[in-house]
C-alpha cells in the first residue's frame, strides 16, 4: 500500500509510514456518493488488513471535507453500500480512524467524522446536522451518536436547528478533540499515532450522559413552537431524546426508518426543491456568457433606513462605498444607523473592534455628491417619490463616470421613468433589496426595457458576492413580490370587514407557517409606505373594484404608522406588540357603514383564499413574462414576504395541490372580494390542459432534467 492506490475513482489511499491516509475526492463538494461510500468502505477493509499500517486519517481533496449527501440520490431508490453501514465500520475499525475537517463538514460528512475514533478540525471550518432545512433528520448515526459525545441538551440544539458551529464552540462541546490553525492532516496524523495501541474512544458504544429532563423538555418546546407547522424539527428532536432511552443499534434503526419516511414527505419535497431553486434562480438563460462589468467602489444615495442597511451590506461584501446625504444633519444620523447595524455584532463578539473599525472606515459618509463621480455602481435608495428619484437620475446621468452601472432600490416604482430621465437608460436597472437590507437575502434586480445585459448581469453578480438571493425580473407596478402583496393584502383586510379582527388575520396565517401575519408585518414595515402607494394609484383606481383598505387608511389618518410610531394595527407599551380596543372598535365600525354582517372567518378560508389570490397574481406575472419561471415567483415569496419554505412557494404549492383545486379556491375568491379575482387565463389553461406551473418552459425556464424540476 505503499504511494497512492485508487479504491474508486472518488477515493484513493496512500502511506505516511505506518499512519494510512484516505482522501476522498468527489468534487465539488466531496458528497457521500455511491462512489465515495464504496471507496471508504474499501480503504476501512485495507487499513484492517495491512500490517504495517497501524492508524489511519480520513480527510478530503479540495475546499471542503464532506459537505453532506449526494442530493442527486434522495428520494431513489438507496444504493449499496449505504451509509450507516459504512460508518459503523469505521467505528468497528481495530485501527484507529481520525477524520481531518476542513472547509465543512455537514450532514453525511460530520456522521462520518462522529464514526471515527478522533476529529480533529481546521480553525475556520465549520460543522453541523442542516437536514431539518431539507425537511428531513440525519440518516447515518448523527441523532445517536451526536448525543454521546456532547451530552442531550446541545444535540438537541445542533439537530433541531440544523446550525452550522464553528471550530472553537465544536471543541467547547466536545464535538471535535483537536483545533489547529496550521495543516489539519499533519495534525490529524499526529493524533492518529496518539491512538495507536490505546482503547479507542466509540461514539456509539459510549453512556449518554444524564440531562435534566425538565429542561430537556422545556428545550423541545421551544423547537416545537419555532417549527411553525414543519414537522421535522420535532421529530429531530423526539430521536435525539430515544437516544437515552434505546440501546444504540434500536436508535440507529429507529432514524433510518425515520429517515426515508421524512424524505418521501410533501414538506421534504417542498423543502429540496427550495434548496434547488435556490441555487438556479440566478442562471437566467439570457445572461449566460455575459460578463458583469468589474465593480469594486459602489455609492448609495440616502443613508436612512434602507440606505444604512445597502451600505452595510456593502462593506460587509467587500466593497468601499460611498454614501451621500443632502446635509450635515443627514450625514450624523446615517453615520449613527450605520454604526448602529455593526454595533450589535460587536457587542455580542461576533465582530472585533478592528474589525468594526475596517469596516466603518469603508464607509465614507458625505453631503458631497460629486462622491459619486468615481464609482462603478451607485445604489439611490431616497425616499419612494417619482420626482425626487427623476431629479436624482439626472444628476446622476452627467456626474456618473461612463459605464457605471446606476441603480434604483425602488420598490414599486416604474424603472424605465426613472431611466429615462438619466439620459444613459442602457446602464439603469432596479436592485429592490427588502428590510433590513443587510439581513434579508432577497433582491429583485430589475430589467429595464432598454437596460442592457451586462447590467443586469452587474447587479445579479454584485447580489451574488453580497451572499444574497437575486431575483432577475421585469418592470411593472410592484415588481414581483410588492405586486402580488398589493393583491393578497386586500384579501386580508376584506376579511376584517367580513367579521375577523387584525389578530384573527395574522393568527390564521403564522398557523399557515408565516413568521409574521400581514397586520403585524405592516406595523413592523411602517403603515405609511402602502398609504403613499394607494394615495398614488387612486386616481387609476377601478371605482368598480371593491376597496378595501378604508381601516388602513384611517389609522394613517390618525398617525399610527406601526411601531415607529408606537401604534398601528397594534399598539406597542415597552415595545411589546399588543391588541388594541380601538381598532377592533373601528374595524367594526367600517363593517357597519359598508353594510357587512360581520360573522367568523374561519382560518382555513382566510389561508385558502389568500393563498388563491397569491397563486393567481403568481399566474399572472408568468403570462406577462415578467419572471421566467414559476421558482422565480416563489423565491420572491419565501425569501421576502415568509411563506413558508416547507410550502415550496405558492407555484410550487400550487402544482402539489392539483391546478383544478386552485381553480375552485379562486372561484370562491371572487365571488368573496369581487370580480378584480377574475382566475387568470394561464391557470384555466394548465387545468384544462393538465399542465402544472412547473412544466412551462419559455426561453429561460429550467432544463426539464434540471434537479429542481425533478423535485416537483
Amino acid at each position: 500500500m505503499n504511494g497512492a492506490r485508487e479504491f474508486s475513482l472518488s477515493v484513493s489511499i496512500r502511506r505516511h509510514d505506518e499512519i494510512a491516509l484516505v482522501i476522498i475526492d468527489n468534487p465539488p463538494v466531496n458528497a457521500t456518493s455511491q462512489a465515495v461510500r464504496q471507496g471508504l468502505l474499501d480503504a476501512v477493509e485495507k487499513i484492517n488488513a495491512d500490517p504495517a499500517v497501524k492508524a489511519g486519517v480520513i480527510g478530503c481533496a479540495g475546499k471542503t471535507f464532506i459537505a453532506g449527501g449526494d442530493i442527486r440520490e434522495f428520494g431513489k431508490p438507496p444504493l449499496l453500500p449505504h451509509l450507516p453501514d459504512v460508518l459503523q465500520a469505521i467505528e468497528d475499525s481495530g485501527k484507529p480512524l481520525v477524520a481531518a475537517i476542513h472547509g465543512t463538514a455537514l450532514g453525511g460528512g460530520l456522521e462520518t467524522a462522529l464514526a471515527c475514533h478522533a476529529r480533529v478540525m481546521a480553525a475556520d471550518a465549520l460543522v453541523g446536522l442542516p437536514e431539518v432545512k431539507l425537511g428531513l433528520v440525519p440518516g447515518a448515526g448523527g441523532t445517536q451518536r451526536l448525543p454521546r459525545l456532547v451530552g442531550m441538551l446541545p444535540a438537541l440544539d445542533l439537530v433541531a436547528s440544523g446550525r452550522q458551529v464553528k471550530a472553537q464552540e465544536a471543541l467547547s462541546l466536545g464535538l471535535v478533540d483537536v483545533v489547529v490553525s496550521g495543516d489539519v492532516f499533519e495534525a490529524a496524523r499526529a493524533q492518529a499515532r496518539k491512538l495507536i495501541g490505546k482503547d479507542l474512544r466509540r461514539a456509539g458504544r459510549l453512556e449518554v450522559p444524564a440531562c435534566d429532563q425538565v429542561a430537556f423538555a422545556a428545550a423541545r418546546a421551544q423547537v416545537d413552537k419555532k417549527a411553525r407547522g414543519q414537522i421535522a424539527p420535532g421529530v429531530a428532536a423526539g430521536l435525539v431524546a430515544a437516544a437515552s432511552a434505546l440501546p444504540f443499534a434500536e436508535g440507529i434503526a429507529r432514524e433510518r426508518k425515520t429517515f426515508f419516511e421524512l424524505m418521501r414527505s410533501d414538506q421534504s419535497r417542498a423543502l429540496r426543491y427550495v434548496f434547488a431553486a435556490e441555487r438556479e434562480v440566478a442562471r437566467v438563460a439570457r445572461l449566460e456568457g455575459v460578463a458583469p462589468r468589474p465593480v469594486e467602489k459602489v455609492g448609495v444615495i440616502g443613508a436612512g433606513t434602507m440606505g444604512a442597511g445597502i451600505a452595510v451590506a456593502l462593506v460587509d461584501g467587500g466593497y468601499d462605498v460611498r454614501v451621500v446625504e443632502t446635509s450635515a444633519a443627514a450625514v450624523d444620523a446615517g453615520v449613527q444607523r450605520i454604526e448602529g447595524l455593526w454595533a450589535r455584532p460587536l457587542k455580542s463578539g461576533k465582530l472585533t473592534q478592528a474589525q468594526f473599525d475596517q469596516k466603518r472606515a469603508r464607509a465614507y459618509v458625505s453631503a458631497d455628491f460629486s462622491a459619486l463621480a468615481d464609482c462603478d455602481l451607485i445604489i439611490e435608495a431616497a425616499f419612494e417619490d417619482m420626482a425626487v428619484k427623476q431629479d436624482i437620475f439626472s444628476r446622476l446621468g452627467a456626474l456618473a463616470r461612463p459605464g457605471a452601472v446606476l441603480a434604483t432600490n425602488t420598490s414599486a416604482l416604474d424603472v424605465n421613468a426613472i431611466a429615462a430621465f438619466s439620459g444613459r437608460a442602457a446602464d439603469v436597472i432596479g436592485l429592490h433589496f427588502f428590510s433590513p437590507a443587510h439581513v434579508m437575502r432577497l433582491v429583485e434586480v430589475v430589467e429595464g426595457g432598454r437596460s442592457s445585459a451586462d447590467a443586469v448581469a452587474t447587479g445579479v453578480a454584485v447580489a451574488k458576492r453580497l451572499k444574497k438571493l437575486p431575483v432577475v425580473c421585469g418592470v411593472c407596478d410592484g415588481f414581483v413580490g410588492n405586486r402580488m402583496l398589493a393583491v393578497w393584502r386586500p384579501v386580508a383586510e376584506m376579511f376584517l370587514e367580513a367579521g375577523a379582527l387584525p389578530q384573527d388575520v395574522d393568527g390564521a396565517l403564522e398557523a399557515y407557517g408565516f413568521a409574521m401575519g400581514p397586520f403585524a408585518v405592516s406595523d413592523l414595515a411602517g403603515l405609511d409606505i402602502a398609504w403613499a402607494r394607494r394615495k398614488r394609484l387612486a386616481a387609476t383606481r377601478d371605482p368598480n373594484e371593491r376597496y378595501a383598505s378604508t381601516v388602513a387608511d384611517r389609522l394613517c389618518d390618525l398617525g399610527r404608522f406601526g411601531q415607529k410610531t408606537g401604534a398601528g394595527w397594534y399598539v406597542y407599551p415597552d415595545g411589546k406588540r399588543t391588541i388594541d380596543p380601538v381598532v377592533s372598535e373601528l374595524v367594526e365600525k367600517v363593517s357597519a357603514e359598508k353594510g357587512f354582517a360581520r360573522k367568523t372567518s374561519p382560518a382555513e378560508d382566510i389561508q385558502r383564499l389568500v393563498r388563491a389570490a397569491m397563486i393567481n397574481e403568481g399566474a399572472k406575472i408568468l403570462s406577462e413574462g415578467i419572471v421566467g419561471r414559476a421558482l422565480d415567483v416563489d423565491m420572491v415569496l419565501v425569501h421576502g414576504y415568509g411563506y413558508p419554505a416547507w410550502r415550496g412557494g405558492p407555484m410550487f404549492e400550487a402544482d402539489a395541490i392539483g391546478l383544478e383545486c386552485i381553480l375552485a379556491d379562486i372561484e370562491a375568491l371572487r365571488a368573496f372580494a369581487g370580480p378584480a379575482y377574475e382566475p387568470a387565463a394561464l391557470i384555466q389553461q394548465l387545468a384544462d390542459s393538465g399542465g402544472t406551473f412547473g412544466e412551462l418552459a419559455p426561453g429561460e425556464a429550467a432544463p426539464k432534467n434540471s434537479l429542481v424540476e425533478s423535485l416537483r
